[in-house]
């Protein structure tokens, strides 16, 4: 990768929300200097990197002077400003993922059509340049109800997606450049969190099941070992293999995809960085989504991804009605349960919805580890 040794290496990254503070948290386990570029000075990475710079990773000059400073650039968060990385990479710095990969991520429209020229399955869409188009095409009988539209831009963590199930809900379309696809039949939302250095090397974490909150649209209850027998789980890494290479970035992928009742695997969409269902790898597997996010970007061995006890991973959620400083109601009674692990992120304000932490809770099975995240999802609130 380059002539120093890595842990010389000044590492940057864009974002400083939790993702960023985990990613730093385990940096300095390998004395590893970091970076974080973010518009909040007081932002969950803050507090745990080597030195935190107050700037817009989506502003040109913020990220283009905060990157000629650190020797490898990556992530926390996808919506970055490109240019910047370009100019960078041109300039000798090692941006990880790559910023032709982030291109095609940022945009769900390029991102599907990506996928179909590489011969990936996904769920059959069509492309519509506003609320209108899409409605008329409703009219004309283009597409048909049930679908889901998808923003092609800036949607994140359940933001920007908006599934209609009836023709009243039409009127409540999403403004702006849209995926509308087809609703599929789902069986399972499944996860795999892939990994790839520059050196071609390829890693999967096993398949996690994924249960979303209905009103925001974000993992509720995270299950692994996922409940899908040897053969779809052999092909639901490949797939995401096949996705990475596909790519052709170093880094961290995490594929989302649906299994279909009639059994096909889809790809729904990816992450190119460290992502919500692989959480629950920091207690649960050999080696965290984060030091795999290392090994590939630093260009080290992949780490053994064997999954050391089974898990339900659970989000602290804001909860809704309240806005404003935070508090964790129940937490001192929560943590009397049994194999809990709680993340707490450090952000001081809470709202509805709002990523405030999590918990991953350890058991001998699955159904142990769901029973008791049930008792902690209903007796642990973030509030004001």
């Amino acid at each position: 990768m380059m002539a120093m040794d890595f842990e010389q290496v000044k590492l940057g990254i864009l974002g400083g929300g939790q993702l960023g503070k985990m990613l730093c948290l385990v940096a300095s386990n390998w004395n590893l200097r970091t970076y974080v570029l973010d518009p909040s000075s007081d932002c969950s990475a803050a507090s745990v990197c080597t030195e935190f710079s107050h700037g817009n990773f989506r502003n040109y000059e913020d990220v283009y002077e905060f990157g000629r400073n650190v020797d490898i650039l990556t992530i926390e968060i996808e919506h970055v400003n490109l240019q910047a990385l370009f100019r960078l990479q041109e300039e000798g710095v090692v941006i990880r993922p790559e910023p032709h990969a982030l291109e095609l991520i940022q945009d769900k429209a390029k991102q599907k059509e990506f996928y179909v020229s590489k011969g990936l399955p996904t769920a059959d869409f069509s492309v519509f340049p506003g609320k209108e188009a899409i409605v008329a095409a409703v009219g004309s009988g283009e597409i048909k109800i049930p679908f889901v539209q998808k923003l092609s831009r800036t949607g994140y963590d359940g933001r920007g997606v908006y599934v209609v199930r009836d023709e009243e809900q039409l009127e409540d379309l999403l403004e702006g450049e849209s995926v509308v696809e087809d609703l599929v039949d789902v069986e399972k939302e499944i996860s795999v969190i892939v990994s790839r250095n520059s050196a071609g090397e390829t890693k999967c974490f096993p398949p996690v099941e994924m249960l979303f909150n209905s009103n925001a649209n974000i993992v509720e209850f995270l299950i692994s070992p996922c409940e899908i027998d040897d053969t779809m789980s052999a092909q639901a890494c490949e797939l995401a293999e096949r996705t990475i290479r596909s790519f052709d970035m170093c880094g961290i992928l995490a594929v989302e995809m649906f299994v279909s009742k009639k059994g096909d695997i889809l790809i729904n969409e990816s992450a190119p960085r460290p992502h919500n269902s692989g959480h629950h790898t920091i207690d649960a597997a050999h080696t965290s989504q984060y030091e795999q996010c290392l090994r590939s970007i630093l260009d080290l061995p992949p780490g053994d991804t064997e999954i050391k006890t089974p898990s339900v991973m659970i989000n602290i959620l804001g909860q809704p009605g309240f806005e404003g400083e935070v508090r964790y109601e129940g937490l001192r009674g929560c943590m009397g349960v049994e194999g809990a692990k709680f993340h707490i992120y450090g952000k001081t304000l809470t709202k509805p919805y709002r990523k405030m932490g999590h918990v991953t809770v350890l058991d001998d099975d699955v159904s142990g580890a769901l029973e008791k995240a049930k008792f902690i999802m209903n007796n642990l609130r973030a509030i004001a």
